[in-house]
């Protein structure tokens, strides 16, 4: 099975979860272009495409395929959209995000994360991603307000800073933990007039968030 079949067949699974039956063929075919094997090491290769989570350096990993997929199309990503992320990690997901974006700002709090992420995606031509290190706890206020905000790590709880730089009408998704160690996956929806709405999407696993609490 390859991987687009794959991310289809969690979508039909988890769809009492999402509500979701099936992912936009935009989300899709931006996940068909993106060589997954550029964003992990030598010894994962033979897994590159897999639809796993892997591991890769400072103890970090590059989501499942499907997850990223799925907080893609979450986000309802246009092509006039400016997108932050929090937390580059391997550069994967804004990678996926630059064929359907304007442009993706992604922060990344360990410094040799961002080092490497840079160097994968100039390699690969992404000419729409701005990299930083820093504390995406508080977002990248410079260039805010964002139409999509996506967070690669779980929180203990959905940083304010995030949801104030979220653009009138733009939508957010993060995994935050449950305080029994669990993590879900949630939705934040802003509305015109600024009030915000939250919906679990999925229960999910990722790697801490770190930095300002």
């Amino acid at each position: 099975m390859d991987m687009l079949d794959a991310i289809r067949n969690s979508t039909r699974d988890t769809v009492s979860y999402t509500g979701r039956a099936e992912l936009s063929e935009r989300v899709l075919d931006a996940m068909a272009r993106v060589p997954r094997h550029e964003f992990v090491g030598a010894d994962m290769q033979s897994r590159a495409y897999l639809n796993t989570a892997l591991p890769i350096t400072h103890g970090q990993t590059i989501s499942q395929p499907f997850i990223v997929a799925l907080m893609t199309d979450f986000i309802d990503p246009q092509p006039d959209h400016v997108v932050l992320e929090v937390g580059t990690g391997s550069g994967y997901q804004a990678a996926v995000l630059s064929p359907l974006v304007s442009h993706i700002y992604s922060v990344e709090i360990i410094p040799g994360l961002t080092e490497t992420a840079g160097a994968v995606l100039e390699r690969l031509g992404y000419e729409n991603i701005t990299l930083r290190t820093g504390d995406g706890y508080a977002g990248w206020p410079e260039h805010a307000p964002f139409d999509g905000i996506i967070v690669t790590a779980a929180a203990p709880h959905i940083p304010a800073p995030l949801v104030e730089q979220l653009k009138p009408g733009g939508k957010l998704i993060i995994p935050v933990e449950s305080p029994r160690g669990a993590q879900e996956l949630i939705l934040v929806e802003k509305s015109e007039n600024g009030s915000t709405k939250e919906r679990s999407v999925l229960p999910v696993r990722f790697v801490p968030l770190t930095g300002e609490r």
